[in-house]
Parts: C-alpha cells; sequence; structure tokens
C-alpha cells in the first residue's frame, strides 16, 4: 500500500520535480517507509512506499525494468503475483515483490495483464520508446486514482488534496459535485467535488499521450450469465471461493490482523483466518457506555476462533475529541468515517500494518433493508396506475401526517412520474428530497449523476440480459455507497495511519459468482442468509441473529451541547457560500435544534464536513 503521483506534459512547466515532491510529501502519511522520483523528458513520477511484501530496498519505486525502457508506480496488492510469475517467459528476477511481476507481466503482455490480476491497485506505467503513459484501477475501485486533465498537463494522484497542492489546478467547487454530495453524503464516480479533478472509474484503464487520452473498462460485471447451481452446490461454491479469497489476502511481510465487530461478515473473515493462519490477531473498539458496545460479541468469536484479541476500549467523549484530527484526515469530504478512523489508529498503535476487513458483506449477500425493501415496492408498481394528480395529492397529505425522513421519501416516490428500478433505487439512497435541495441550493439543480450511473449500468437493456434483480441491487450498492463511501472513507482513514486494509468479500472471482446466483437462492429470511448457510457451522447463532448495531455514536446529543459551536460555525459558514439558500440554511439547523423530526444528525453532519473540507482545503 502506498501512494503515487505524476504529472505528464512539462513543456510549459518550470521546477515541476518540485511540484512532483510537494506532492509525494503530501502523501508521506500513506507510505512513510520510502520515497522516490523518476523524471524524464515529458514526465514525473513520484512514489511513496508502505512496505508490506519484500521490505528490501530493492522493491522500492518508482521502479524500472531491467533495460530501463519501462518506469512504474504503483500502490495496492497483487494477491496472486506468485501464480502470475509462472505465466511469464522472464525467469531472473531482482526482487521477490508484487511491484516487479505487476510490471513484467504489462511488458510480456501489455493492457491484457490486468485481466491476468486477483487484487487492490491502481498504476502508473510509462513506457519510455513509445513516449505514452498507461494508467489503470482494479476491479472494485479499491485503490483510488484521482486526475486532472486540462490544458496539456495530465496530473494523477493518489490523493485529491496532492493534485491540489501543486497549484496547477483551479481550487473551485464542482457544483454537479457538490448537488451529488448533497443528495448523497459523497460525490459519485468519475466526478469528484472539485471542478475538473476526477476519479478512474473501478475496472478501467487509461492510456496517456501528447495527443490523445483514451479511457477503456476492462470489466464488467453487468454481462455476468445467470448461474444454475443448485443451491447445496452454489452453499458451497461461496464457501471455497471465500476461503480461497482470505488465504490470499494473508500474503504479507508484516504483521498483519483483523477488524472484528462480532457482526456476521467480520466474524466470517475472522472464521476463515483461523482456518488458514496459526494465531490470528483480531481487534475490537469498544466502549464504556454499554449501549454502543459490541465487546461480548466480538469476544465470543475471538474465543471460538482463539485469537489473539485485543479489545480497544474508547469513550464516546475521546472520540468527540478526536474529531478535528478525523476531519483532517479527509482527503474528499464525506459524511463517514470516523469509525475507521479510531480503530485504525488503534491497530497500527498496537504494531499491526495490514489487517482485514468484512467490508462488502451487507453489499454482496443482502444485509440491508434495501435487499427486502426494493422487491417489495416492484411488486406495488399498480400504484402507478393512479392519476399522477391524484398521487401528488396523496404524498402531500402524507406529508403532513408522516413528519419524518422516511415520510418524506415516500410522499417523493408517489409524485415521480414512473417508477423503474434507478428511479427507485437512488431515491432509497438520497439523504434530501428533491424538494428540500430546491430549498436549500441557489439555482437549477443538476441532473441525479447516481440515478444517472444505474441506469447506464446493471445490465439494463443490453441484449435483452439482465442481471437478477437482487444482484441489480448488490451492484447498484457497490457503485454507490459501498465504493464513494464505505471504500474512500476506509482508503483515507486507514492510510492517514499508514496501516493498509484488505477486503475478501471484494475479490472479483467472488463477486463475479454471487452477482450471477439468482434470487431464489439469495432472498433472505434473515439477512445474509445465504452467507450464514454457506459458512456451516463456523458462525454460532448468537453472532447469525443479533441486532445489527453498526458504529452509533450519540451525535445527536454532541451536536446540540459539547460540538453545538463546531457545528454552527459550519452551517453558518457554509450557508453564505454562493450556491446557497442562506435563509434555508439556517432554518434546516434551527429545525434540528428544536428536535424537528425531518431534521436529524445524519442529515446535518455531512454538511459540517462539506464546509469543514472547503475552508481547510481554501476551495472556492
Amino acid at each position: 500500500m502506498c501512494g503515487i503521483n505524476g504529472i505528464f506534459g512539462l513543456e510549459k512547466l518550470d521546477s515541476a520535480e518540485l511540484l512532483v515532491s510537494k506532492m509525494n510529501d503530501s502523501l508521506a502519511h500513506r507510505g512513510p517507509d520510502a520515497s522516490g522520483i523518476a523524471t524524464f523528458q515529458n514526465l514525473i513520477m513520484g512514489h511513496q512506499r508502505l512496505s508490506i511484501i519484500d521490505l528490501n530496498e530493492a522493491s522500492n519505486q518508482p521502479m524500472y525494468s531491467e533495460d530501463g525502457k519501462f518506469c512504474m508506480v504503483f500502490n495496492g496488492e497483487i494477491y496472486n503475483y506468485l501464480e502470475l510469475k509462472t505465466k511469464l517467459k522472464k525467469q531472473s528476477f531482482q526482487t521477490n515483490s508484487d511491484t516487479e511481476i505487476l510490471l513484467q507481466g504489462f511488458i510480456e503482455m501489455g493492457e491484457d495483464v490486468l485481466h491476468e490480476l486477483n487484487g487492490m491497485f491502481a498504476f502508473a506505467i510509462w513506457d519510455v520508446e513509445k513516449q505514452k503513459l498507461f494508467v489503470a484501477r482494479d476491479r472494485m475501485g479499491i485503490k483510488p486514482f484521482y486526475y486532472y486533465y486540462e490544458n496539456e498537463n495530465f496530473i494523477f494522484s493518489s490523493e485529491l488534496r496532492a493534485i491540489l497542492s501543486t497549484g496547477l489546478v483551479p481550487k473551485k467547487l464542482s457544483k454537479k459535485g457538490l448537488h451529488d454530495y448533497l443528495r448523497y453524503q459523497t460525490v459519485h464516480t468519475p466526478n469528484t467535488i472539485v471542478e475538473n479533478i476526477q476519479i478512474l472509474a473501478q475496472g478501467h484503464c487509461a492510456w496517456i499521450s501528447d495527443n490523445n487520452f483514451e479511457i477503456k473498462r476492462y470489466w464488467n460485471p453487468e454481462e455476468t450469465k445467470i448461474n444454475q447451481d443448485s443451491k447445496e452446490e452454489t452453499k458451497e461454491k461461496i464457501h471455497q471461493l471465500f476461503r480461497s479469497s482470505v488465504k490470499r489476502r494473508l500474503v504479507a511481510d508484516v504483521p498483519f490482523g483483523a477488524f472484528l465487530s462480532g457482526g456476521i461478515d467480520s466474524s466470517a473473515v475472522v472464521a476463515m483466518m483461523a482456518q488458514e493462519s496459526s494465531k490470528v490477531k483480531s481487534f475490537s473498539v469498544t466502549f464504556e457506555e454499554e449501549e454502543f458496545s459490541e465487546r461480548k460479541y466480538a469476544e465470543l468469536i475471538a474465543n471460538k476462533f482463539d485469537t489473539d484479541h485485543q479489545n480497544i476500549e474508547l469513550s464516546a467523549n475521546e472520540l468527540k475529541n478526536q474529531l478535528p484530527d478525523i476531519l483532517s484526515s479527509m482527503d474528499h469530504p464525506s459524511g463517514d468515517g470516523p469509525n475507521t478512523y479510531v480503530i485504525s489508529q488503534a491497530v497500527k498503535k498496537a504494531g499491526v500494518t495490514m489487517a482485514l476487513s468484512g467490508l462488502g458483506g451487507d453489499e454482496l449477500f443482502c444485509g440491508y433493508d434495501v435487499f427486502t425493501r426494493l422487491p417489495e415496492l416492484d411488486k406495488k408498481k399498480w400504484i402507478m396506475s393512479f392519476p399522477p394528480l391524484f398521487r401528488r395529492w396523496a404524498a402531500s397529505g402524507l406529508r403532513g401526517v408522516k413528519r419524518s425522513v422516511a415520510g418524506d421519501k415516500m410522499a417523493e416516490l408517489l409524485s415521480l412520474d414512473y417508477w423503474d428500478f434507478p428511479e427507485v433505487y437512488a431515491l432509497t439512497r438520497k439523504i434530501y428530497t428533491e424538494n428540500k435541495l430546491n430549498d436549500l441550493v441557489s439555482g437549477p439543480l443538476h441532473d441525479n449523476a447516481l440515478k444517472n450511473k444505474i441506469k447506464a449500468s446493471v445490465g439494463f437493456e443490453t441484449k435483452g440480459f439482465a442481471l437478477p434483480y437482487l444482484s441489480k441491487v448488490s451492484w447498484s450498492e457497490m457503485q454507490s455507497y459501498m465504493q464513494s463511501v464505505l471504500l474512500r472513507d476506509s482508503d483515507q482513514m486507514s492510510m492517514a495511519h499508514a496501516l493498509e486494509i484488505r477486503v475478501p468479500f471484494l475479490d472479483h472471482t467472488l463477486v463475479d459468482y454471487a452477482l450471477s446466483i439468482p434470487d431464489h437462492h439469495k432472498y433472505p429470511d434473515y439477512p445474509k442468509q445465504l452467507l450464514v448457510e454457506s459458512m456451516g457451522d463456523l458462525l454460532p447463532n448468537e453472532i447469525v441473529h443479533r441486532k445489527k448495531m453498526g458504529f452509533t455514536l450519540p451525535w445527536q446529543h454532541w451536536m446540540k451541547n459539547e460540538l453545538k459551536e463546531f457545528c454552527e460555525h459550519h452551517i453558518h459558514s457554509l450557508s453564505k457560500r454562493e450556491y446557497f439558500n442562506e435563509r434555508s440554511m439556517q432554518s434546516l439547523w434551527k429545525d434540528f435544534l428544536s428536535g424537528n423530526p425531518r431534521v436529524t444528525w445524519s442529515r446535518l453532519w455531512p454538511l459540517i464536513c462539506l464546509n469543514h473540507w472547503l475552508e481547510t482545503n481554501e476551495i472556492e
């Protein structure tokens, strides 16, 4: 796990090497073990290394091919690099690293090497003779790749702030990105919160040269065919694929462990680790306040699998006091993230450099309410047979009777012109309804970026083929909340402490198979039923049927008391920015303080994080 940087197109730049050095400095937290720069006629690439595999200096980057014709910077891990090594013509290598194998794989196979890779990655390779740059991002978008392409410059990095540090990019708020953020507490790929800075989409690669910038897609799970396996065959296949995924992710030359909350996903990861490793280190964040603590569940799993377990006790007040550091670690604004920051900090202090996480289990195996809610709504499409005027009248009445976020969403649903999957799915993930956004924002709203993204995805109207319904929900979750909130937050918050997080549920072979499973095998009587049954007797009933807690803290109380001054400052500051309706923003804050059920803390906190980020990074 590392940080990568680069600037292509140096003709009009002075001191370009100093700029890349500055970018490296801004990523020092991602890779404190080594720093390097490679300079070419029209390109400079930089790298910050966090050593995980082959700790020797020979594996530092940028890494050159033996003949000097290629040079690479790489962030991530290739889990099957030893398998890939056996397929290469070259027999003699200078290191034992996955970096050198990846570089040689590209030299021999070109961009087709991407189909051979199992891992998480973002990398750039410079072809010295052809003067062309090749860049790529992993299938699931676990590792970030931000870029700016304007005025004959292609600037790329693992972090958005590193690109801003060059001074070559106007620090201007993207109005399209802002509207996306206000709807969903994040900005969806390929856009960001900063105008003209984008992020390479998952499963995509690109070629860049003096007169060309071509993006290609190399992986498309939307074309997955529905499998015909029996229920028993399906469970056996899931078990095998998941165990293989965990096993691949245990290859490391540094101490490693696992996040253990005591939920189904993290417990499944630890259970499989225990099958493959002699002694697993597991870590849980526990709280003095009993209502927030999952300690008893984590300890139940730790005892069952005899892990070397460590409870990291934290008070709610301690977490509150760390908020300035947490917010300052955000590379891109987000309405989430403190939980990952806290556990990553504690695990790193415990001497661990790599940890496995259960992230992705909910999205892959129907762990959220949306997996039951959407099919139920789909059965009620008959409601759309009523005249629009009648439905809008009913929606208006519902808003008056059911004064809540859920009530407002249902009212917006009744007011839609039609119910199709992208429209309804996008609505379920909203923070604010369109009516409320029109009130908060000055000027017209941009189109709903997530709705358009889902419309162009999940097999809609592609040669008459489509994913199973629940797989449509899974893939939509993976492209939205998982990638643009969970994975982004995991990367920025863990790398703030130079900790690598690996996610076994997102092995592309497991994802491909899970998306191919027909609904009648997957539809849950209880959350993640298919995953639980695939684990055999490894998960105790106390874990399977426990109430889902998540990482819930007393934000509502803090924001009205200890954090009131801090929150008030950012709401007032944001309300005075060009794109906002000041009176409506101030009214929103007052409604929150007065206990209006339509304005919960989770609607306000993303706005506070947004303004803090804009102020810290001096965005216009």
